[in-house]
């Protein structure tokens, strides 16, 4: 029988090989990528640009006048970009899908209350891609009518990811009845359409001016750092050439170590995972899909080689942007 020390010197050699094979593949894959690039042709289907232009850019936002959406939108586009908003996420995905609007703005994941899945969804769903991504920090107030005060107020109204990051406050008033709605904003719009005293909603201050309703509070959320973030979703598959970004999803099979197995190719070509996200596959029980962010450009040599060896070993591989 040979020894331990022999066996692991073996072992050891055996890795060293598979690296050196790895490096002269990569290699060839980064000559591959300057041979595309000079040829002009696309990367994965998507397309790299120097830059985005934005001039007479038509997007569109969930949500009503005042939601946390349009206050990403603003950011990222700038205050005057010609925008409309619809009534629900999957209106706007559609919005881009036929060519009624250029961008599209959702919000992706709260620092307090996690991912937003429906949208995580949709970007399966949709064949549109992220081209970019906007922080905007949540102050939550509690807003009512004017002449309201807060020992007035029976219920409150809110989306119900905001009902959920200020739970600690609406726990401390036990009376108030919590309600659903689709949107912070609208929320507002509501209190002040049924101008009743004892209705409230929790949204952005910015909104209490444009519905001309009362703080009866400010900063209500649980977390003070509280932050959503929010992509920007477009039809063409295109990316910067400085994009550092990138967004895949796929599927595995249901067997031990096949996570496993999809998360070496990142490992094996020096690449840093930075999240990780899963979803349920409607119609297979107990099966997910996997929502992942790496950085790198498509460009790169090392993501080109994980991307193919990720195309070969899953299913349903779709590169969600790159940005």
């Amino acid at each position: 029988m040979r020894g331990l020390q022999e066996i692991r010197t073996d072992i050891a050699d055996i890795d060293e090989r598979i690296l050196n094979l790895y490096k002269e593949r990569m290699q060839l894959t980064e000559e591959l990528v300057e041979y595309r690039l000079a040829a002009g042709k696309k990367i994965f289907d998507f397309t790299p640009v120097e830059a985005f232009d934005f001039k007479n850019a038509r997007v569109v936002f969930q949500g009503v006048e005042g939601a946390y959406s349009q206050q990403a939108l603003q950011e990222f586009f700038g205050a005057d970009t010609q925008s409309y908003h619809v009534e629900t996420w999957r209106d706007a995905m559609e919005a881009i899908a036929g060519d009624e609007a250029d961008y599209a703005v959702l919000p992706i994941e709260n620092s307090s209350a996690g991912i937003v899945s429906e949208n995580f969804d949709l970007l399966v769903e949709y064949d549109n891609c992220i081209i970019g991504e906007q922080i905007i920090k949540i102050d939550h107030c509690l807003l009512g009518l004017k002449d309201a005060e807060l020992s007035d107020i029976t219920d409150v109204y809110s989306h119900p990811q905001a009902l959920m990051q200020c739970s600690k406050y609406l726990g401390e008033h036990p009376a108030i009845e919590r309600h659903s709605l689709k949107n912070t904003a609208g929320s507002a719009k509501k209190v002040r359409d049924d101008e009743k005293k004892n209705q409230a909603a929790i949204a952005a201050k910015i909104t209490a001016d444009i519905y001309d309703l009362k703080v009866l509070a400010e900063g209500i959320q649980n977390n003070t750092s509280n932050s959503t973030k929010f992509i920007i979703v477009t039809k063409k598959k295109v990316f910067r050439k400085n994009a550092d970004k990138i967004s895949i999803c796929f599927e595995i099979p249901h067997k031990s170590g096949s996570l496993y197995q999809t998360l070496s190719h990142f490992i094996y070509n020096n690449l840093n995972m930075n999240k990780i996200e899963s979803r349920p596959i409607q119609g297979k029980t107990w099966e997910y899909r996997f929502f992942i962010d790496i950085e790198g450009n498509l460009t790169d040599g090392a993501v080109q080689n994980a991307l193919n060896g990720l195309e070969d070993e899953t299913e349903g591989l779709k590169i969600l942007g790159n940005y």
